[in-house]
């Protein structure tokens, strides 16, 4: 197995820190090779296809620098990393059936290669080991993993539904990316300070963290669909846009009036499924200040993310900390 390295552009800023982290991160992952496996050959194949294709482990990079304020070495600190990416990345099969998504992680997907309903039960066999690792962790951990695959469902359920009668299209979508990728990051937050044995002020300091910088990171995430020339969110660039799906920059220009906008406009509200169509919405929405507010948003919350570590200690995982909300909006750009 390969040794895994930090996220590209993250700098965990102090060398023990960095050596305990890579550490933590190595055993992760031979723990979700290890989690993943059936004795069915398909559905080890599909359940390990995501996870061959790599991915920036941020959840569980979470988890472990949150529990640097207590005992890092916790028998706890590992499994529920595995938890919080086997959750993610079961989330990621079902969203690509949903969004009928052809690739992911710059490989062709699930459902692309195997068909929906193998995709969906590959999914559902991630949650399953999962919770069958939750169980070691106790009634707490058990509990708060059900409140957070609440928040998961419903999160998706209220992006399907889209906004109720009165609520601002923008503010419903901010809401929708607090549910279905703010939870899992701040329960990975949870996570690591409660079973490191960390002070309740820092639980709940890190559990507000991570919520915070967790719509951050879609935010950006989002933008670089829209704004990277190459494939750097692992899907072809403006991938949201042909499907149809209105991330915040689209949503602030279908919420304006301006007359110049009309075209782009009337691009926004469908699904692009011509190619001539496409580069057109693609190329006026690159150019247009929506780009521009939507990042600064993404500064916003990352900013707010920050403010939650203010009270903690001067320590190397605090600066660590603060680097990771850089690194989650410096790929905005």
């Amino acid at each position: 197995m390969a040794k895994v390295q930090a996220p590209s552009g993250f700098n965990v800023g102090d060398a023990e820190l960095e050596r305990r982290i890579l550490a933590g991160l190595d055993s992760v992952e031979a723990a979700l090779a290890d989690a993943v496996k059936s004795e069915n050959p398909l559905v080890s194949e599909v359940s390990h296809h995501l996870l061959d294709a790599g991915g920036k482990r941020f959840r569980p990079m979470v988890v472990l620098l949150s529990a640097q304020y207590g005992d890092p070495t916790s028998p706890g600190i590992v499994p529920s990393a595995v938890v919080v990416e086997l959750t993610h990345l079961a989330t990621l099969y079902h969203d690509d059936v949903m969004d009928e998504a052809p690739r992911r992680r710059g490989t062709e997907s699930v459902n692309a290669r195997w068909g929906n309903t193998i995709a969906i039960l590959a999914g559902d066999f991630l949650f399953a080991r999962a919770s069958e690792i939750l169980a070691s962790l106790g009634s707490e951990a058990v509990q708060l993993q059900a409140q957070t695959f609440e928040r998961l469902c419903v999160g998706q359920i209220r992006e399907t539904q889209g906004p109720l009668e009165g609520e601002g299209a923008t503010d419903h979508h901010l809401s929708v990316l607090a549910d279905k990728t703010g939870s899992l990051i701040s329960t990975a937050a949870k996570f690591g300070t409660s079973l490191s044995g960390a002070d309740e002020a820092t639980v709940d300091a890190l559990t507000a963290f991570g919520e915070r910088i967790g719509v951050a990171f879609q935010l950006a995430d989002d933008l670089v669909d829209i704004t990277s020339e190459s494939s750097e969110s692992g899907k072809t660039p403006g991938t949201d846009l042909r499907e149809g799906v209105a991330t915040l920059p689209a949503l602030i220009v279908l919420g304006g009036d301006n007359p110049r906008d009309e075209r782009l406009r009337e691009l926004l509200s469908r699904p692009l499924t011509d190619d001539d169509e496409h580069a057109e919405a693609l190329k006026l929405l690159r150019d247009h200040e929506a780009v521009d507010l939507a990042r600064a948003e993404a500064h916003r919350r990352a900013d707010e993310a920050r403010e939650c570590l203010a009270g903690l200690p001067d320590v190397a995982a605090t600066a660590a900390l603060r680097q990771l909300c850089d690194y989650a909006v410096a790929r905005t750009f």
